[in-house]
């Protein structure tokens, strides 16, 4: 039986362009299961890259609501909604995002330790989920020493280190090539089988595409299939 974890009733956001009002997204309603493997795709402008950001809670919507396992979470305050990203949902950004004084190890417990989990537990889970996901290499490396798509696999670790509900990866093949693009997500779709984990994409790219399970093509902010 499929387990709805996430649902958006009539999302709107529009932006403010210099007194002139952009309309991102025109009442989306949508349903995600748990365990679900779902790519958001569509021109540049279509407004997935919002979606992406309002189901994260990174963004407020203009109009609408967002339930996250049946509960509104629509207007949460900051601190709160902090705190829930924190535990429910793991990002992976186009832009890696890795913090670069620290290594690939350090990066991927840096959660974990926000958490108030102990160094040796922390340690003991980055290493055994890195040796799993064929990084383990890269421990002791800095972001300014490996490769894109290293930087990014190791970003996709950090997403899933503290089993969140839900992971969010914008664009994540946008900078690699396509041999590593496979490799990347040969690996989250093993992390989505797996530990149930739900992704969702925002994507144009075909590699992308090609293995969701559900796509949704989105055009001037309304879903068009």
């Amino acid at each position: 039986m499929k387990m709805e974890i996430l649902r958006t009733e009539n999302l709107e956001k529009i932006y403010d362009d210099d007194g002139v009002p952009v309309h991102a997204l025109r009442g989306i309603n949508l349903t995600i299961n748990r365990g679900e493997y779902l790519v958001i795709a569509g021109p540049s402008g279509s407004g997935k890259t919002t979606l992406l950001n309002l189901l994260g809670t990174l963004d407020k919507p203009t109009k609408g609501k967002i339930y996250f396992e049946n509960k509104d979470i629509t207007n949460k305050k900051k601190r709160e909604l902090s705190d829930f990203r924190l535990h429910k949902f793991g990002f992976i950004f186009q832009a890696y995002n890795l913090i670069p004084v620290l290594t690939a190890l350090e990066n991927i417990e840096f959660t974990m330790m926000l958490l108030g989990i102990p160094e040796k537990e922390r340690r003991r889970r980055a290493f055994n989920l890195m040796d799993e996901l064929g990084i383990k290499e890269l421990a002791n490396k800095r972001p300014n020493d490996m490769s894109g798509g290293q930087q990014q696999r190791v970003a996709a670790v950090r997403a899933i280190i503290n089993n969140p509900a839900v992971v969010l990866a914008d664009e994540p093949t946008a900078n690699l090539d396509s041999k590593t693009g496979d490799i990347l997500l040969d690996m989250m779709k093993k992390m989505n089988k797996e530990k149930n984990i739900t992704f969702i994409f925002s994507s144009h790219d075909k590699q992308v595409m090609d293995r969701a399970e559900r796509l949704l093509i989105l055009k001037d902010g309304l879903i068009e299939e």
